[in-house]
């Protein structure tokens, strides 16, 4: 492993006077009423211009979710789901017709067909038998480096899409959790030995992303190592490198990769 990793900071964004103005304009460019009501200080509200679909966007941050009432129409699970190429098209082209589709936004794509069992959806092995396809947007390579989110099986960016014709029915559901980063503004840091970060996963210091599809016995097989980026998906300072210990069935661990002297009690 490097002896040293780059830092780099992430910008807050700010509240002002054009806050709700901005949300308003963004939210009618997405297709929602841009007349929306408060639920909270900064979280707005917007219905759908003509299908029972729900807009909640933080007037802050900028975060959003996208919800769509199947009880009310039911058409957009009626049919065959687009391939994953042809959906991620799609949701690119719904971000940018907003202005919210992030330069830094082109990292890996991954995608999962859903389909309805017992009024929930779990995944489906082909796009045959599914009913709607989830689109996950990663974010681009730092330095190297991937990204990756508190849930390594989703990024903090993702849509679920329908095969229907009428573009206004396309979009099912959204999480936009992303938060910029100034790769002109960075520090560069001693990081952890591969030993010493070893040593304190087998000391237990290490978080568990995902316990994958359960361990074997009382043992985990730890199979790969490497340096990544964490992306939080919640507004940060830093975007920070981390150790990431991938195992069997699925298992993912992260521990902070900088050495303990550069960071806070």
């Amino acid at each position: 492993m490097p002896t040293q990793a780059k830092i780099f900071f992430m910008p807050k964004p700010a509240s002002n006077l054009l806050s709700l103005s901005v949300t308003q304009n963004k939210a009618e460019s997405l297709g929602f009423n841009p007349n929306g009501r408060q639920i909270s200080p900064t979280i707005y509200q917007f219905g759908h211009r003509d299908n029972p679909s729900t807009l909640e966007i933080n007037i802050v941050s900028g975060a959003f979710s996208i919800s769509y009432d199947l009880n009310v129409d039911s058409e957009p699970i009626s049919v065959r789901p687009p391939v994953s190429e042809i959906a991620a098209s799609q949701v690119r082209s719904y971000l940018s017709s907003a202005s919210l589709l992030p330069s830094d936004l082109t990292g890996t794509t991954k995608a999962e067909y859903l389909k309805l069992t017992d009024g929930k959806f779990v995944s489906a092995l082909s796009q045959s038998e599914a009913n709607l396809v989830k689109i996950n947007l990663f974010r681009k390579n730092y330095d190297n480096l991937s990204a990756v989110t508190p849930n390594p099986n989703n990024a903090n960016v993702w849509f679920i899409v329908s095969g229907v014709t009428d573009r206004r029915k396309q979009i099912i559901a959204a999480e936009f959790h992303y938060f910029s980063v100034d790769e002109s503004q960075f520090s560069t840091y001693p990081i952890k030995t591969s030993e010493e970060a070893w040593r304190q996963f087998t000391e237990g210091k290490a978080s568990t992303a995902s316990i994958g599809a359960g361990k074997e016995g009382d043992n985990i097989k730890i199979r790969k190592i490497y340096l990544a980026y964490f992306d939080a998906g919640v507004q940060t300072d830093f975007l920070q490198p981390i150790y990431v210990f991938e195992g069997d069935n699925g298992y993912v661990a992260y521990l902070p990769a900088v050495t303990s002297d550069y960071y806070g009690e």
